[in-house]
């Protein structure tokens, strides 16, 4: 089953050892003690949906190792070292005050009944536990109807290294039916489900046609699985052929060249979108922007320069494959090198930012459990 494969890869359903991390109870609006949910998975496959014509698409699931797998994130991590401990300063679920730019902000969130506060504590209450490494969420105290989520994009992909945000709104009519879901898009379209309108395809969101276990059910469907299957189906290694009429011709050579050069705008536009949130990033995510391309500077600086070399965006291949130079590639270089020289200045001025809060930070004999 797809998305069970993807839940077990990313470590969902196995407990955590205990934290202490700083925030309020996950206990939206009562006190009341609720068994953890658990992730009940019923589909046998999912079905990615562009929202356009053309029949369905079923991905194959591409596993995604928790250190960067490509060729370039590799030659990088023996360079410079792996991960620090800045992400373990900031928090993956936490209950916030601001919701003024959140883009359902003044949707109205309907009345609270008994039934619907239940199923949003136990939402928090799973993401809270179960949350893979890669994905940040924070939600409302005053609007329990509203969630934003951050997620990085998967390693061996054109999105690897980004961060892609998410607005969430559980209707009144939760979970019946499935959350709203709008993208920060900033205009671009970087994978056919993820519109520049913001609007996110998905057949779990009933946002695309499924039949069955692939459409979204009140009794076994979650946040946690729309984020995760957001990271690990759509954003995936090859998103042309997420777009049902290429997925006819995967494994060919039309259409592999097509999907390279998919690939290769797809890099540009999330390098795009790094300096949007590098410049303006979303309420309550400040700090995660600037710890995580602070972290990954160097590793988005190298990979540009690689790829504007000729190696292969995101590929996994140990040989570091290289484009022919054709006149697609000959334009992406353009247009990455430009891209490039943006990303060095602001991730500079990033690094500064990123050393205020190592200074402004408490020591960590200063730091008060909450718990």
């Amino acid at each position: 089953m797809v998305l069970k494969k993807l839940l077990q890869l990313f470590g969902v359903g196995k407990k955590k050892k205990d934290s202490k991390k700083k925030g309020k109870s996950i206990d939206p609006l009562w006190q009341g003690v609720v068994p953890h949910s658990t992730v009940n998975v019923l589909a046998s496959k999912s079905i990615l949906d562009p929202c356009s014509s053309g029949a369905g698409t079923v991905l194959s699931l591409q596993k995604h190792e928790p250190e960067c797998s490509s060729i370039i994130s590799t030659m990088i991590n023996t360079i410079h070292g792996s991960e620090n401990d800045d992400y373990k300063l900031f928090s993956q679920f936490d209950v916030v005050q601001d919701f003024s730019d959140h883009h359902y902000a003044k949707t109205s969130p309907g009345k609270a009944t008994k039934d619907w506060t239940k199923a949003i504590q136990n939402e928090w209450k799973l993401l809270q536990r179960d949350l893979p490494g890669s994905i940040y969420v924070r939600v409302y105290e005053d609007r329990t109807d509203l969630l934003r989520a951050a997620i990085a994009g998967p390693s061996g992909t054109p999105y690897h290294d980004g961060l892609f945000f998410f607005d969430v709104r559980f209707p009144p009519d939760y979970p019946r039916c499935p959350p709203k879901v709008h993208y920060h898009s900033g205009g671009l379209r970087l994978n056919p489900n993820l519109y520049e309108s913001g609007k996110v395809c998905l057949s779990l969101l009933n946002t695309w046609w499924g039949t069955g276990c692939e459409k979204w059910g009140k009794s076994k469907s979650t946040m946690l699985q729309v984020l995760i299957s957001i990271q690990g189906l759509v954003l995936n290694d090859k998103p042309y052929f997420n777009e049902p009429g290429n997925k006819s011709t995967a494994n060919t050579p039309p259409g592999e060249k097509h999907s390279v050069a998919y690939n290769q705008t797809a890099f540009v536009l999330s390098c795009k979108t790094m300096l949007y949130s590098l410049r303006k990033p979303p309420k309550h995510f400040e700090n995660l922007v600037v710890r995580h391309f602070h972290e990954r500077e160097r590793a988005i600086l190298d990979a540009c320069g690689a790829y504007s070399s000729g190696m292969v965006v995101g590929s996994l291949a140990t040989d570091g494959a290289k484009y022919a130079c054709d006149k697609w590639f000959v334009s992406f270089k353009k247009s990455l090198d430009a891209h490039t020289e943006l990303l060095a200045k602001e991730l500079a001025t990033n690094r500064t930012r990123a050393l205020e809060l190592d200074r402004d930070a408490p020591a960590a004999d200063e730091i008060v459990s909450t718990s």
